[in-house]
């Protein structure tokens, strides 16, 4: 049994599918998505019905990030978010012209089905983005830190390694998990193309929606796998490349 974390999607269903062939996946392995399923290429709708159909098949774990929430909201009640729709929402909503009412309702109840974080058996944590309080994921006040916060990363990138986890110097809230896998903050953001890893923290977003390519890793070997670059599989789209 294998268990791969896959990450940003951002409506990329042709990426999404090529990794998937990658990985060359048996029933008994688990995938464990980060979040944002969509905004950024034009087949976010359709990113949602594939991932709906692929956990009739496989064990699947589905992480709710920034881009979902304001999806579920739109789906749910039809407010736009201005912030969402200059930053992908656009094309999602466009995504789901030819949908009917019915397969709304069903992907509506995938964004309201999504984690918050998943914990599992030998203590690793998965989540979007980050978490703020040291006493744990599970003790943090503000659900939307969840799917926002970057300070987590930031965090772990300006640790110095030769501290070890148990010295009073280690932040306290990497204490709590063997391992915290996220993905909200693009690694392309440091020039760097494959999943990062920063004392326990492990960042899946690989700029997916940007010039990058969406990865997944085995979370035991951290073997990594990867689909080619997005933005040439949607050759006449921008993703969420605006400039």
């Amino acid at each position: 049994m294998r268990t791969f974390a896959i990450g940003d999607i951002h409506g990329g269903l042709k990426a999404l599918i090529e990794l998937l062939n990658t990985l060359k996946l048996k029933e008994e392995d688990n995938l464990i998505f980060m979040g944002d399923y969509v905004d950024g290429w034009s087949e976010s709708a359709q990113v949602i019905q594939f991932l709906i159909e692929l956990s009739n098949t496989f064990n699947c774990v589905f992480i709710k990030g920034n881009h979902d929430v304001w999806a579920e909201e739109w789906l749910r009640n039809g407010d736009v978010n201005p912030t969402w729709y200059m930053h992908g929402g656009k094309e999602t909503m466009e995504s789901y012209e030819g949908f009917s009412d019915e397969e709304k309702r069903k992907h509506l109840e995938f964004f309201k089905n999504l984690s918050m974080y998943h914990l599992d058996a030998d203590n690793r944590l998965f989540l979007h983005a980050g978490f703020t309080s040291m006493h744990g994921v599970e003790k943090e006040v503000f659900q939307t830190t969840l799917y926002f916060d970057r300070t987590l990363w930031e965090m772990a990138l300006t640790m110095d390694k030769r501290i070890e986890k148990n010295s009073e110097l280690y932040p306290k809230r990497l204490k709590h998990y063997k391992e915290i896998y996220i993905g909200h903050t693009p690694t392309i953001n440091y020039k760097r193309y494959e999943p990062m890893n920063a004392i326990n923290v492990w960042n899946i977003d690989t700029g997916a929606a940007f010039f990058g390519k969406l990865s997944a890793i085995n979370i035991d070997t951290k073997e990594v796998f990867q689909s080619g670059v997005v933005k040439d599989l949607y050759p006449n789209e921008k993703g969420r490349n605006k400039n």
